[in-house]
This record gives structure tokens, C-alpha cells and sequence, in this order.
């Protein structure tokens, strides 16, 4: 078994026992084709069907290192939470975790076979629904947003599940990217964003997973959703406590974080 197997493997085993991780599980990649390597493993031991895809922010001096803004992890979980519902979503208590506001984006066709370079216009195209939601980012790797981009992206993007809300009506001629969001924990706002910040706003998002995926010779499909970034930013969180996200003064997603349970 070579090492990204093996890293894979262990990352894989602490999500199954849902116990910590104190240190990365291994030599750490030097590259972010090394760490997707990783991932690729790790999706293929789990065996799971992939939902969708959370899409984060590579900032400085990450994003001059590696060359790119963004990264993506698989999601392999999904919960719908009605406006004003408070639904339990699993994280690692050793680990860590975070619900963060985000746009989802659903996929409604298949990117056409061979194509590596989209406009956001193309991108948008192969959208048929966005939604409010919260992406929760959780791992059992305590230091995973310390270490950096390589470590996020080699443990399924720091991802463990979607809470799909609202669907944002008309969303092409919504201007939702403007919209002000805000989370909360446990009733304190502790950020505050808008989509339109990322760098192409979460159609950005799209067609940057678009583009990846093309180069990984991964398929994506129509029902798979995109989450697209933290608009308010990454608060780290405990499991009992409660994320709220609103999104624009009309949409509210709410969730309480639990310690989840070995698989």
C-alpha cells in the first residue's frame, strides 16, 4: 500500500470510529494533486454515492502557492431543513467543525464530455436550482484548517454533510450573490458576507468544479449539488451548539450540531 492509499485509510478509519486525529496521518503532500490523489483513494474505499461537491476558498499565501482559489471536497450526506426547523447534524467532537452559509447550487445537466473551460455564463446554464443551506465542515482532523489547503482537500474537503434549505425563487434575476448573509452561534452573529465577494460569486464556484472535474476525468451528474463557499466565513463550532444562517432578510437554515456516532 503505497502512502496517499495509506493516508486515505486512516482518514477513512477515524470517520468510521468517529475518534480524533492529532496529527496529519502521514507525509504530508507536497502538492495539490497529491492530496486529490488522496481524496480520489479515500472516495473509492468509502464507496459511498456522492451527492454533491462543497467548493471553499484557497486564500493567501495559499492561493499564489498552489495557484488556484478554490478547492473541492465530495459530499456523501445531504438533510433538508424546512424555514424555522432546527435539525441535528452530525460532527467530530475530537475533531473539528464549523457550519458555514452557503448558496447551493443544484446541477441540471451533465458538463458536456471533454470540456475543460467553461464561461460563467456556461457554467450558470448547467444550474437549474439554487437553495440556502449550510455546509457542515467537520473532520477528525482537529488542525485540518491550521495545516492548510493539501490537508483540507486530502480528508473529503473538511466536509461532513449538507443542510439543504429554501430554494431561492427566480435565483438568475434574484441577485442572491448581493444578498447579505450572516451567521450565528447560538444566537450571536459571528459573520457576515456576500457571494458577490468570492472572486466570480458562487457562479465562480460552479465553474471552477466544472473545470476541476473535467481535468480529474470525474463525471458530474444532474441532481448533485454544488455548495459554494462560506459567504460569512469559517466559525469553528462545538457539537450542542446551534448554526443559524440567514440569507437576504427572508431565509433563515438552522441547525444543532451533535457528536456523531462510529459507523
Amino acid at each position: 500500500m503505497d502512502d496517499s492509499a495509506a493516508i486515505a485509510e486512516r482518514f477513512l478509519e477515524a470517520r468510521r470510529t468517529a475518534s480524533g486525529l492529532d496529527e496529519y496521518p502521514g507525509e504530508f503532500p507536497l502538492t495539490l494533486d497529491q492530496a486529490y490523489e488522496i481524496q480520489d483513494r479515500a472516495i473509492a474505499s468509502w464507496g459511498q454515492q456522492v451527492l454533491g461537491w462543497k467548493v471553499g476558498r484557497v486564500l493567501p499565501p495559499y492561493s499564489d502557492r498552489f495557484g488556484t482559489d478554490r478547492l473541492a471536497g465530495p459530499i456523501f450526506s445531504k438533510r433538508d431543513g424546512a424555514a424555522g426547523e432546527t435539525v441535528p447534524m452530525p460532527v467530530f467532537a475530537q475533531g473539528f467543525a464549523a457550519g458555514e452559509a452557503e448558496f447551493l447550487l443544484r446541477i441540471g445537466a451533465q458538463p458536456p464530455a471533454g470540456k475543460t473551460s467553461f464561461t460563467l455564463e456556461e457554467a450558470a446554464d448547467l444550474i437549474d436550482e439554487v437553495h440556502v443551506g449550510l455546509e457542515i465542515a467537520s473532520s477528525p482532523l482537529a488542525s485540518i484548517n491550521d495545516l492548510g489547503p493539501v490537508a483540507v482537500v486530502s480528508d473529503f474537503g473538511n466536509n461532513n454533510g449538507l443542510l439543504i434549505g429554501q430554494p431561492v425563487e427566480n435565483w438568475r434575476d434574484s441577485g442572491f450573490q448581493d444578498w447579505p448573509v450572516s451567521v450565528l452561534i447560538d444566537g450571536q452573529e459571528v459573520g457576515r458576507g456576500t457571494a458577490a465577494a468570492f472572486p466570480d460569486g458562487a457562479i465562480g464556484s460552479a465553474r471552477f468544479l466544472f473545470e476541476l472535474m473535467a481535468r480529474r476525468r470525474i463525471a458530474l451528474q444532474p441532481g448533485q449539488w454544488i455548495s459554494s463557499g462560506a459567504v460569512g466565513g469559517v466559525h469553528a463550532a462545538r457539537a450542542g451548539q446551534i448554526v443559524e444562517a440567514r440569507f437576504g432578510g427572508d431565509y433563515v437554515v438552522r441547525c444543532q450540531l451533535e457528536a456523531a456516532k462510529p459507523n
